[in-house]
């Protein structure tokens, strides 16, 4: 053991004098390895932050809700799409029965949505989503509030005129004064500015933010708009303790029968959760992720070669001096050990140079954009492994005829 970690220190000395003598040579086979390592860790950087930021965008639906629409997430192959447009919207009746007879439910919301513009004075919106809830919203996707409050029970129930702004719509039309208290117009009607969402940001799929929506009582929004034409969806949330699985057959048996379907019938609304979407995901990533590899690979390929043949080049210049080393004892695995670890060496700090290069742009995307990219540990491990992987299959041929030459000959090799 001894022996072996002496014989892999003068190996690893002997390899990075032979790099650090021929710079020119060794800055041409760097820049190989260091794009090869750059382009396929930077695809990999890049997928994984989509995917987390896609995770996370279908984690704030969340986990332990099930939205009861017309529209499924995922449609079977063999189901003809015209027969969901036969099915009727959620509407009130829907939301009032869920709520009475559901025994599993914490809470029952139901939400409709449109795009119009806002006005206060002489500024105004672009076309923002309203959207319209009943009280329950709060209870199944809570938000904070920088000003303002929710709205009651009584201005939920009655239908009051009444909103919550998200913060680009206050700084908008209000600039830098509280809007609480204040009146928007609304298709020429009042509403009274009770409160203002704290900033949420968008989330990668643009979705789940408030920052640009209002909210009014699904009471109101219905005498504005026509639910049944513009569509509404149903947000049950689970109590605790209790699994989506578990809700979902109460939901379902529960909707059979207020649309009064029957048993042998199938359903007319969709029962929609998280996991679909996810599942989706799984499978959209793992096709793109192998084509990550079939990318990166290729670049990793160029790199790969350029190493292998300066290591050749470098046994070439060198087959006096092996020559030598073999007249005065070394063994085979001696020489070979020198010029993989020159190899290694090589590839290593190649991908050293590209991780940092990789790093340096996450920096800067990060800092021009609101799309946040990480260098996850992960990838950084994946980058040294690949690199040193390439390393010792480029540099095996090179340094396998080194340990292979015949002393006499070699020493009697001239340039």
């Amino acid at each position: 053991m001894v022996l072996f970690a002496k014989l892999l220190k003068e190996s690893m000395l002997f390899a990075y004098s032979s790099v650090v003598v021929n710079k020119l040579r060794t800055f041409l086979t760097l820049l190989g390895i260091t794009i090869g390592i750059f382009a396929i860790i930077s695809v990999f950087t890049i997928l994984n932050s989509m995917e987390t930021n896609v995770r996370e965008s279908i984690s704030s639906l969340g986990s332990d809700v099930i939205y009861i629409q017309k529209w499924p997430w995922s449609f079977e192959s063999d189901y003809p799409w015209w027969e969901y447009i036969k099915r009727p919207e959620p509407d009130l009746n829907d939301y009032k029965e869920l709520k009475r007879r559901s025994r599993l439910a914490d809470a029952v919301c139901l939400s409709s949505q449109v795009s119009r513009q806002i006005k206060y004075g002489n500024n105004y919106t672009e076309k923002i989503d309203i959207m319209m809830n009943t009280h329950e919203y709060f209870d199944i996707k809570p938000f904070e509030l920088e000003y303002g409050r929710y709205f009651s029970p009584v201005e939920s129930e009655f239908g009051r005129n009444c909103c919550i702004i998200g913060n680009n719509i206050a700084s908008q039309l209000f600039e830098n004064q509280n809007p609480v208290g204040k009146e928007v117009k609304l298709m020429g009607r009042k509403l009274l500015v009770i409160g203002v969402v704290k900033k949420m940001g968008k989330d990668f799929l643009g979705a789940s933010s408030l920052d640009d929506a209002a909210l009014i009582p699904l009471n109101y929004g219905k005498y504005l708009f026509d639910i049944r034409y513009i569509g509404a969806s149903l947000m049950v949330k689970a109590k605790v303790g209790v699994s989506l699985g578990e809700l979902q057959e109460e939901l379902r048996i529960i909707m059979r029968s207020i649309r009064k379907i029957r048993p042998l019938e199938k359903e007319n609304f969709a029962l929609n959760q998280t996991s679909l979407l996810n599942k989706m995901t799984d499978s959209i990533f793992k096709v793109i992720n192998l084509a990550g590899w079939i990318i990166g690979g290729f670049s990793i390929l160029v790199g790969g070669f350029g190493i292998a043949n300066i290591m050749f080049v470098s046994v070439k210049e060198r087959t006096h001096i092996i020559g030598i080393q073999k007249a005065c004892g070394a063994k085979r695995y001696v020489i070979l050990v020198q010029f993989l670890s020159e190899a290694v060496i090589l590839a290593i700090a190649g991908g050293i140079i590209g991780l940092l290069l990789v790093f340096c742009g996450t920096l800067i995307v990060n800092s021009l954009s609101s799309f946040t990219i990480t260098l996850t540990l992960g990838n950084v491990i994946t980058g040294l492994l690949v690199s040193g992987i390439i390393g010792v299959v480029s540099g095996f041929a090179p340094a396998w005829s080194a340990a292979r030459l015949s002393p006499v000959d070699a020493i009697n090799t001239h340039f």
